[in-house]
């Protein structure tokens, strides 16, 4: 017969510790046999009977330490704040399938610290800085109204405030919130010129709120449309003039790709940066990757993302996949060029998509139809697929015929997560 597993409880607990948990939440950390947790949170639970495992930072490690634990009757793992706010819970629910576990979450420091402030935090750009480049946290700070960071050791507030401050980004108001919900519960207001010299408690919440003027913001100016601009309002280089991808493929690429305000995106083959300035402008406080190998198409991406107004499209001079490695995980992936790597570049760029991510590809051949679909079968399984051909209407002469557009193929997939993966 199988092993038997228990079900994991997975508890959020604030720097009150159990104090400011309700009576049911309590009574399962009492009656747990085992307590997993980093070593700050099980110190809030001296003189609980389970037996305490502190797990692991490295989370394959964790992984093991959590399937291990699973084996006695009542395993318990507590987290800081909400486990499902950049907690662990995420990462073992996507690995191990959610029906394994139960999730108490308790209040977030990150709602705390801007309750503290008094803001609003659902039209903020919230992320953590620990373990993700600092470049591109910066570049999503510079356009963004509010942001609510979680520090880390290796970039606390002193560290950001410098980065911020030598790209000339010093138009945000500084908030940093120590040890919420603890007796020692702090709150400094201040410049960012001003957090250089300061340190912090480790268990912090910086928040950033931009001042008046707001400078660095994407133009809304009302010129150009969200998406399915014209293909003429795009700067081309002569000799591939025309080779942009279609307004039409445009529009139903970027409905496929789902994009929302704080997306992370890709454009492979980029060319020009017709699909990249607009998903840019679909996520006015996320970031999008132009990924291109020819540096005159990199140069005209930079103009039309100036002319367009979107600070929030990055290009990236390189080819796919091998360039792919250096990027942050995307949300959405746009392929328009793979040169004859079609299937390399499909897989490596699936690979690098997060859960659930989506991922739309555009190709002009029968044979690149033909690889495409048959790579993102084997990857994702179900495909979507459409053989678009598009006549634009055109007056004549007082009369109205139809240009035909040459035809193209799109393919789009969602990238599922499979339990245990």
């Amino acid at each position: 017969m199988p092993e038997q597993h228990a079900k994991l409880v997975i508890v959020g607990i604030g720097d009150d510790g159990l104090s400011g948990l309700t009576e049911s939440a309590r009574k399962i950390l009492q009656e747990a046999d085992v307590l997993l947790g980093a070593s700050t949170t099980l110190r809030l639970l001296a003189g609980l009977p389970g037996r305490q495992v502190i797990l692991d930072p490295d989370m394959p490690s964790a992984l093991r330490q959590v399937r291990e634990a699973t084996k006695g009757q009542r395993p318990v793992l507590v987290s800081g704040g909400d486990p499902l706010f950049y907690g662990v819970a995420r990462y073992l629910c996507d690995r191990l399938g959610k029906e394994h576990f139960d999730v108490i979450p308790h209040v977030s420091s990150m709602q705390l610290a801007f309750a503290r402030v008094k803001e609003s935090w659902e039209d903020a750009y919230l992320a953590s800085l620990g373990g993700r480049p600092i470049e591109t946290l910066i570049d999503r700070i510079r356009i963004a109204e509010k942001v609510g960071l979680f520090s880390s050791d290796d970039v606390p507030p002193s560290r950001l405030a410098k980065a911020l401050l030598d790209r000339g980004i010093d138009y945000f108001r500084a908030y940093v919130c120590e040890n919420l919900g603890s007796p020692d519960e702090r709150v400094t207001q201040c410049d960012l010129a001003d957090l250089v010299d300061q340190e912090f408690d480790p268990l912090n919440v910086l928040i950033l709120i931009r001042k008046p003027n707001r400078p660095d913001q994407a133009n809304r100016a009302g010129r150009y449309r969200l998406f399915g601009n014209p293909d003429e309002a795009f700067a081309q280089s002569q000799p591939k003039r025309g080779l942009i991808t279609q307004a039409e493929v445009r529009s139903i690429a970027l409905a496929q790709l789902d994009i929302r305000p704080t997306s992370v995106v890709w454009d492979i083959g980029a060319g020009s940066g017709s699909v990249a300035i607009e998903a840019a402008q679909l996520a006015p406080h996320g970031l999008v990757y132009a990924i291109e190998p020819e540096l005159g198409d990199i140069a005209l991406i930079q103009a039309n993302a100036e002319m367009f107004g979107v600070p929030n499209v990055r290009p990236i001079a390189g080819r796919a996949p091998e360039i792919l490695s250096a990027l942050p995980e995307p949300d959405a992936i746009f392929i328009g060029g793979t040169g004859r790597q079609v299937d390399p570049v499909l897989t490596s760029a699936y690979a690098r998509l997060a859960p659930g991510g989506r991922m739309a590809v555009n190709v002009a051949t029968i044979d690149g139809l033909a690889t495409a679909y048959q790579t993102l079968k084997s990857l994702a399984g179900e495909v979507r697929l459409w053989n678009v051909a598009i006549a634009r209407g055109i007056e004549q002469m007082e009369r109205v015929r139809f240009d035909a557009v040459n035809p193209t193929f799109l393919l789009a997939v969602v990238k599922t997560v499979t339990p245990g993966d």
